[in-house]
Parts: structure tokens; sequence; C-alpha cells
């Protein structure tokens, strides 16, 4: 066993603390940690990782450095939420995110109920790695299960098998009291019956967050030639519009809250650090290809960390691969795009200062209301259920020009 040199109280998570998903609370922040190792490239995957091998001791050491650099950021905030991503963290040593942990305990301080998240894949999960997880502070699980059908995790590359899916998931189950699964649809040959018994394998164990992705073709992926070179096919447009359809009604009917476009969650159990970004609320991130938005007083800035390990390694101090001051329509034009994608909706008397009581937004909003895609209720506009498929396209409809 690790250890227990973790320096603040482990948190205990409220389950139904309404508070935290209020708009953002002066001196509160989340962190985000990109953690960019990965045995294997999924066949899908265009984040930034790499499957090359001894790398682990020099980026936590870089990562450690670039900490300090930005100390002066983390003094005087209170952490609401940290994020562990990437790649696969559960991929490395857990005394180095221990040791991270208990770095930015010594600027910053941990709110009471802090919500830390791991985000791992079944094949490193055992009841042995869950408990040291859990030793260090982990208290949120977010699994890449993707499927419980064997041939679904074949066709996408997957390194573990259905049962193995299940056995992780029921034994973490066991041992966090707030655990995630991805599920993704829209692989080659998949029907809505087969979708379907992957929502009921998951609904079975009793999770507390789902977040559903339709299967995308990015493009430079692996995936994405064989499409091109017709050695794979997946489904179109109305099928996953139909997959899409079936989560939302069957999870809503199962208990679950369809908070954002690919997010659902039992009451009190929406991702901290994901409502932190989606509300525009303060976060930094650390590691290559991490992003921040940080408010300081009247100015607020997002910047992004370069997307090399090797520089990141080399100069962490220096990373920043740009940084861009936000002006007040930038800020406006964010709230409307990241406001349209949770169930709680944008305010329709903001957008249309904002607008100037352009009949144009109008026409727009009665255009969608139209089409089932938005309801006005009082004095917010909010995506339906129908609408979340299009909630991008709305947005673009409805940004300051």
């Amino acid at each position: 066993m690790l250890p227990m040199t973790f320096t603040m109280p482990l948190p205990v998570i409220s389950f139904h603390n309404s508070s935290l998903d209020s708009p953002d609370t002066p001196g509160m922040l989340h962190c985000y940690v990109h953690i960019p190792f990965c045995r294997n490239r999924c066949s899908y995957c265009d984040f930034f990782l790499i499957t090359r091998e001894g790398f682990q001791e020099p980026f936590f050491r870089a990562l450690r450095e670039e900490t300090r650099s930005r100390a002066i950021l983390l003094e005087g905030r209170t952490i609401r939420s940290v994020h562990f991503g990437g790649g696969t963290p559960s991929l490395v040593d857990p005394r180095h995110l221990e040791a991270w942990l208990n770095q930015v305990a010594g600027y910053a301080t941990f709110h009471p109920e802090l919500e830390i998240t791991l985000e791992a894949n079944p094949e490193d999960l055992t009841p042995q790695s869950l408990a040291l997880w859990s030793s260090i502070g982990v208290n949120r699980l977010s699994i890449g299960i993707q499927s419980y059908n064997s041939r679904k995790l074949h066709a996408l590359g997957r390194d573990h098998d259905a049962l193995c899916a299940r056995r992780v998931t029921g034994e973490a189950m066991e041992r966090f009291r707030n655990v995630s699964v991805d599920l993704i649809c829209g692989v080659e040959g998949e029907s809505s019956a087969l979708w379907g018994a992957d929502l009921d394998d998951a609904l079975s164990f009793g999770l507390q967050h789902l977040s559903v992705y339709m299967l995308t073709v990015e493009p430079f992926t692996r995936l994405a030639r064989d499409v091109s070179k017709g050695l794979v096919q997946v489904p179109g447009e109305g099928e996953l519009a139909s997959m899409y359809s079936i989560a939302s009604e069957r999870l809503s009917s199962s208990g679950f809250e369809h908070y954002e476009v690919s997010n659902f969650a039992r009451a009190g159990c929406f991702s901290r650090y994901n409502m932190g970004c989606w509300q525009r609320e303060s976060y930094l991130g650390f590691g290559p290809s991490a992003h921040s938005l940080y408010t300081l007083g009247a100015a607020e800035w997002r910047s992004a960390n370069v997307t090399s390990l090797t520089r990141y390694i080399a100069e962490p101090r220096e990373l920043s691969s740009q940084r861009e001051f936000l002006s007040e329509k930038d800020r406006r034009n964010e709230q409307i795009f990241l406001s349209l994608r949770l169930k709680t909706g944008l305010d329709a008397g903001l957008l249309q200062r904002w607008h100037s009581f352009d009949p144009r937004i109008d026409t727009a909003v009665d255009a969608f209301r139209q089409r089932g895609w938005l309801d006005v209720n009082g004095r917010t506009l909010k995506v339906t259920r129908k609408g979340f498929l299009f909630a991008d396209l709305i947005a673009e409809e409805l940004l300051l020009g």
C-alpha cells in the first residue's frame, strides 16, 4: 500500500449540494492535469498522447516545475475540483499524482468537498489499484468502458473485453461512491438493439454518471483513413441521431438528468470540473496541450500549453503556445455557446440586450422553437432534448457578429 502522506483531509463528497453547481464564486478554481501516456492509440482518438515508454519520470519533474512557476495563480484560491485526464492517467504510478496534490496543497486551499476525478481504462484497474487510487484522495472515477460488447470493443481497437468491462464497473462501484462510465455509439454494424443492450448493461450497475458519445470520424485518425479507403463503414447521421435519442429517453426514464449534451447524471452527481468549464469558472490546465481560463479582477485570459512532450519537458516554465485576453464580446459569445450546451440554458433577456434587440434574433429563436429545438420558459432559453443534437448549430446562429 502507498504511505498515507496526503497532507489534506481526504474529501467527503456530498451528492446533494446544489451550491456546487452554481456560477463562479470569487477565489474558486478548478484544475486539470493532462497525463499524455497511453499503451496504444485507439483508431478514433485525436487527443494529444504518446505511446512510447520511458518519459514518465521526466514528465512528472516537468509537471512539478510548471506548477511551481504558476504558484502565484494558485495562491489565495480555493480548489473546487481536480481532473486527471489524458491520455490514460490510470497507467501511471499513483504516487506521482499524490505528490502533485501535496504540492498544490502548499499553494492553495482545497475545498472541504473537493472532487478529484481520475480517468481510467478498464485494463488498468484491479481491486488493489482501486484501493491505491482511493487512498491518495481520488473520489470520482471516470472509466473509459465505451461498450459492454466484445465485438464493439474490438472494432474500436480497445484493449479490454466485455468480461473485463463488467468486472471493473462492479469493482469500482464497490470502492467509489461516484463512478462515471463513457459509452460510444455508432460503431460499424451497430444496431439500435445492440446500443440499447449497452445502455441496459450500464444501468444495471446503479452508476451515478454516464457520458454518451456518438462516434466521430476525426481527421488524421486511423478511423478516418479506414473510412476513406472503404475498409470501415460507420452508421450515418440519421442512425446516430436515433441512437442518441434512445440514450436520452432510456437514461432520463431511469432517473438520470440530461444536464449537458453528452452527459447524464443522478441528482447532485454532475461532474464539477466539467460544470466549471461550461459555466466559465476559472480553471488552470497543467501538462502538454492543457488549456486554461483565468479571471483576475477585470481581466480574463485563455491559454493553451504546447502540444509536444519533448518541448514541455525541456521548458516547463515557458510552455504557452498561445495566450489571449478575452474581450467583452468574446466572453459573451462563449457564454452563449456554452450555456446552450447545458440543460439550465441561457437568459433570453441577456441575449436580447447583447444583440441590442436585433429582430433577427427573435426570428432565429422562433424558427428553432418551431422545429422543436428550443424552448423559452419565462426568461430562460433552453435547448430541448431533440435540440441537443443541434446545439452547436443553434449557438452559431445566436453568436454576436
